[in-house]
């Protein structure tokens, strides 16, 4: 079969924000890099414009990537895509973690990553050979990989069409968390772009400033600090205002390493706390104890190289009772952090947690994969009710991200840098918290979110 045109979608989501998408679709970007230049391809974003249906046709192929969130969506529109003949290929973060539920309703489904199989793909559609599951879970070297080409920089237009880019240096996490998906999407093996690679691709995308997409970034200052040396001498090079990247605590131990950051443009660091409580530390794989004198050493080992820290918690583990919302709140006022996300823990395919709630009978059932997003409870938590973990993660939301407290956070966040420096700080110092709350919000249209009403957290 002659394939007419290539078609990559990413569902609807997060929607426009003041006319712009939130973030690229940098790995729609970099699988539409991977099509043969004589094959148009195209990369359609929900978020973004709605889906131009009416297009497709028996000769199309279309891929559609999505995390669990958004698999229900993906579902309606790969079923849409089948009524006009079009073959569709499924990947992405659920496709990974629960490929027999995919292959229900994909003609292709995809498992791992697709920067090996997806060039295999097309050649076996346009051959009329394809098969049900492609998997390619060999987590190997990204030297070269999916590099991304000129055709779709240009076609994404990102610097007009998108608030933050996206970037990857380092893909893969050794951490084990007991919720975490990454070491089931990733690999446990940290894998290392070529520096001269990430200088080229930002250089060629025009970037100013990104958003590091790697799992856990700040682990390389310790298992691989050499390349982070060499990489920050090359970012030092270049004309960037500011990027960002995910960390864990470990890295407040590398004074040196976070100087060089601070030259090489590294703006803010979001760091994984994940519970101030020291019950949880089964569940956290190593990352974090739990010692809230520890979290705030870190923090200040931070700042004090100009480098912001997001501060990132997950309530509802199982050593939480009613009084965790109040002591995390606590913890962020006193800490200084200039951002902070909060999320309720959330039991995901592939993970033990998961298990371990079916075997205890503690999974909510017939919940939509679209409440996974760590916005909304879907277990029941060990020691408090469902309500009660409801109520005060809203209440803690709403008092974190009141206008009040994202002002106060913002303006000492742009407080740590010289008045010069405001102007180009200005964004930055307020889109985070700002961004966050827009999350939140999508609870906004449902009974169950009291954003605007009080909240006791005794129900």
């Amino acid at each position: 079969m002659d394939l007419e045109k290539i078609i990559l979608i990413y569902p609807r989501r997060e929607g426009r924000i003041l006319g712009k998408g939130q973030g690229s679709p940098y790995t729609l970007m970099r699988l539409a890099s991977l099509v043969p230049d004589a094959l148009p391809v195209e990369i359609w974003d929900e978020d973004v414009a709605p889906l131009a249906f009416e297009r497709l046709g028996a000769r199309d192929l279309v891929g559609i990537t999505s995390k669990t969130l958004a698999i229900d969506r993906a579902k309606e529109i790969a079923a849409a895509i089948r009524k006009r003949g079009s073959t569709v290929v499924v990947g992405g973060t659920h496709a990974t973690l629960a490929p027999e539920e995919v292959m229900q309703w994909a003609d292709i489904t995809v498992v791992g990553e697709a920067y090996h199989t997806w060039p295999q793909i097309i050649r076996d559609v346009a051959n009329q050979t394809a098969q049900n599951v492609y998997v390619d879970t060999e987590w190997t070297s990204l030297d070269g990989v999916a590099r991304l080409s000129d055709r779709v920089i240009k076609m994404v237009d990102e610097h007009r069409r998108y608030w933050t880019p996206y970037m990857e240096i380092t893909r893969g996490c050794p951490r084990d968390c007991h919720f975490c998906t990454a070491i089931r999407v990733s690999g446990k093996v940290m894998r290392l772009r070529p520096i001269d690679e990430v200088v080229e691709e930002i250089e060629r995308r025009r970037l100013k400033r990104f958003f590091l997409t790697d799992d856990n970034f700040g682990l390389n200052f310790r298992t691989n600090p050499d390349y982070v040396v060499k990489l920050f001498e090359a970012l030092a090079k270049l004309d960037l205002t500011g990027w960002t990247a995910q960390a864990e605590m470990m890295v407040g131990n590398f004074p040196e390493l976070l100087q060089l950051a601070h030259r090489a443009h590294l703006e803010k660091l979001f760091i994984g706390f994940e519970s101030i409580n020291a019950d949880n530390r089964r569940d956290l794989g190593g990352k974090s104890k739990g010692n809230v004198a520890e979290y705030q050493r870190v923090i200040r080992a931070i700042h004090q190289h100009g480098i912001g820290v997001v501060g990132l918690f997950v309530l509802g583990l199982d050593g939480d009772t009613i009084q965790v919302f109040e002591n995390t709140l606590d913890f962020v006022r006193e800490s200084e952090l200039d951002s902070v996300s909060f999320t309720i823990m959330t039991p995901y395919p592939g993970t033990e947690l998961r298990r371990e709630y079916i075997a205890q009978g503690r999974l909510l059932l017939n919940e939509p994969w679209s409440k996974y997003d760590t916005a909304h409870v879907v277990f029941k938590p060990a020691q408090m009710t469902v309500e009660q973990l409801r109520r005060g993660y809203d209440w803690v939301c709403r008092q974190a991200y009141s206008s009040s407290s994202i002002l106060t956070r913002g303006v000492r966040a742009l407080s740590r840098h010289s008045p010069s420096q405001y102007q180009r700080r200005v964004f930055s110092s307020f889109s985070t918290d700002f961004g966050y709350r827009k999350t939140v919000s999508y609870r906004d249209r449902e009974p169950d979110f009291r954003w605007r009403t009080p909240a006791r957290l005794n129900p």
